[in-house]
C-alpha cells in the first residue's frame, strides 16, 4: 500500500468514526427529546422521520454532485453539514424547526455514505476492498459503543441541548480538518459525465432494493414484536444495541477477509441462506406454547443508583428471540459486500459514485413502503405474514445472487 493510498484512507477511517459516533448520539437521543422538550406527539414524530428518509431517496443527486466535486470533498462536506443539523437540533423550540434541523443532519448523513463507500473503492483494489470495507465497519461498531458510553456518561449532566451542541460542534470541527489539513492529495477528479441506468447493473440496483426491504422488516417489526407481545423494555432494546455493536467491533475485520476469500456471491449465498432460518424463528417460536411455559426471572443490574438492565421475566421462547434479534445484525454486517461486487463489475471509475448512491435510493424506496406495507398485513391479517414476507425477500435474495458474475477487470484504481 503506498503512502498516498495510505493516507486516503486514514482520513476516510477518522471520517467514518466521526460519522457514526455523531449520528449515534442523535438517534439515541433524538426521540426523546423531541418528546420531553418539543412535546411533539406520534403523528409528528412519525412525519419528521418519514422526511428524514427523503435525502435517502433524493441520494442519487450525490451523483450530480460529483461531477463538480471529488468524492473526498463531497464526503467531508456532508459530514459537516450533517454536524450543522445536529448542532442546530440544540436550539429547537417548535416542530417546524425540529423537522428543519432533522433533514439537515439527515442530508448529510445520506450524502456521506455513497461519497465515502465510492472513495474506498476508487482508492483500493478488488482483492483489498472487502478487508478494508469489514475494517471501517469494525471502526463504525467502536463509534458506537463510544457514542453510547457518552450518553450514559453526559447526558444526565449536560441535558440533550449541551449534548447536541458539543456533538454537532465535535462534528463539523472534524469535516473542517480533514478537508483543510491534508498533505497528500485524494484521487484527481477526471472528466465526467452522468453515468445512465445500465443494464449491466441490473443485479445491484435489485438487491438494493431487496437490502432495503429486508433490513426494516427486521429494525421495524422485530423490534416491535419485542416490545408489544414480550414487554422488553427500553433498556434490554439498548442493550441488544451495544451488544451487537461489541460483536461488530471485533467481528467486522473478520467478515472482510471471508468476502475476500471467498467472493461475495458464496458469502451472500450463506447469508440469505441463515437469514431465511432467522425470519422462520421469528415466525414460527411465538406460536409454540411449549416455549412459553417455562418463565425464568432475571433480577435488575444496578451499579449505585444506576440501573443498569431492568428485571425481566424472561420465557424460552423470548431468550431465542433476543438471540435471532443478535445473528441478524451480524448477518447484516455482510451487507458491505454488495458495494464490493458492484466495484467488480464496474465500466469506469467515474461510474462508481453515481451508481452506489443511486443504489442508496433504490436501498431507501423500501424505507417509505415497507413499514407500512408491513404494518397494514400485521393488522390486518397477523404479524405471522409480516415475517412470511421476509422469508420469502431472503429466498429471492438467495436466488438473485446466483446470477453474480465478474465479467472481467474494468479498471484499475489510481
Amino acid at each position: 500500500m503506498t503512502p498516498r493510498v495510505r493516507s486516503i484512507l486514514i482520513t476516510v477511517a477518522i471520517g467514518y468514526f466521526v460519522w457514526t459516533l455523531g449520528y449515534r448520539i442523535w438517534e439515541s437521543t433524538f426521540n426523546n427529546f423531541a418528546v420531553e422538550e418539543i412535546g411533539v406527539n406520534a403523528a409528528q414524530i412519525g412525519l419528521t422521520h418519514a422526511l428524514r428518509e427523503v435525502p435517502g431517496l433524493l441520494g442519487f443527486l450525490a451523483g450530480f454532485l460529483a461531477l463538480l466535486l471529488t468524492e473526498f470533498h463531497l464526503a467531508h462536506l456532508s459530514l459537516a453539514l450533517m454536524g450543522v443539523g445536529i448542532w442546530l437540533t440544540a436550539g429547537v423550540h417548535g416542530f417546524p424547526a425540529l423537522v428543519a434541523a432533522a433533514f439537515l443532519m439527515s442530508t448529510g448523513f445520506h450524502f456521506f455514505m455513497p461519497a465515502n463507500s465510492s472513495l474506498v473503492l476508487m482508492t483500493v483494489g478488488q482483492e483489498e476492498a472487502p478487508r478494508v470495507l469489514g475494517r471501517l465497519n469494525s471502526l463504525s461498531a467502536a463509534a458506537s459503543v463510544l457514542g453510547t458510553l457518552l450518553i450514559f456518561g453526559t447526558l444526565g449532566r449536560w441535558g440533550y441541548r449541551s449534548l447536541f451542541q458539543v456533538a454537532g460542534i465535535a462534528v463539523v470541527a472534524c469535516a473542517l480538518l480533514l478537508l483543510f489539513f491534508r498533505t497528500t492529495p485524494a484521487p484527481a477528479r477526471q472528466a465526467r459525465r452522468p453515468a445512465p441506468l445500465r443494464r449491466r447493473y441490473w443485479l445491484y440496483y435489485t438487491l438494493n432494493v431487496l437490502f432495503g426491504s429486508r433490513r426494516h422488516i427486521f429494525t421495524t417489526f422485530a423490534v416491535y414484536l419485542l416490545i408489544r407481545e414480550y414487554r422488553v423494555p427500553a433498556q434490554v432494546i439498548t442493550l441488544l444495541y451495544l451488544l451487537n455493536s461489541l460483536m461488530g467491533t471485533y467481528l467486522n475485520q473478520f467478515f472482510g477477509q471471508v468476502v475476500a476469500r471467498f467472493g461475495e456471491r458464496s458469502v451472500l449465498s450463506v447469508n440469505f441462506a441463515l437469514l431465511a432460518l432467522i425470519f422462520m424463528g421469528y415466525l414460527w417460536v411465538p406460536q409454540m406454547p411449549a416455549l412459553a411455559a417455562t418463565v425464568f426471572p432475571i433480577p435488575a443490574l444496578r451499579l449505585g443508583s444506576w440501573l443498569l438492565f431492568p428485571a425481566l421475566s424472561a420465557t424460552p421462547a423470548l431468550l431465542i428471540l433476543l438471540g435471532l434479534f443478535v445473528a441478524d445484525n451480524v448477518l447484516f454486517s455482510f451487507s458491505f459486500a454488495l458495494d464490493c461486487y458492484f466495484q467488480k463489475i464496474a465500466l469506469d471509475r467515474g461510474e462508481i459514485t453515481p451508481n452506489v448512491a443511486l443504489g442508496q435510493t433504490f436501498n431507501h424506496m423500501a424505507a417509505v413502503v415497507i413499514p407500512v406495507v408491513g404494518g397494514l398485513i400485521w393488522e390486518t391479517v397477523g404479524p405471522q405474514y409480516t415475517f412470511l414476507a421476509g422469508i420469502l425477500i431472503a429466498l429471492a435474495c438467495l436466488g438473485l445472487v446466483q446470477w453474480m458474475r465478474v465479467p472481467r477487470p474494468a479498471f484499475c484504481p489510481a
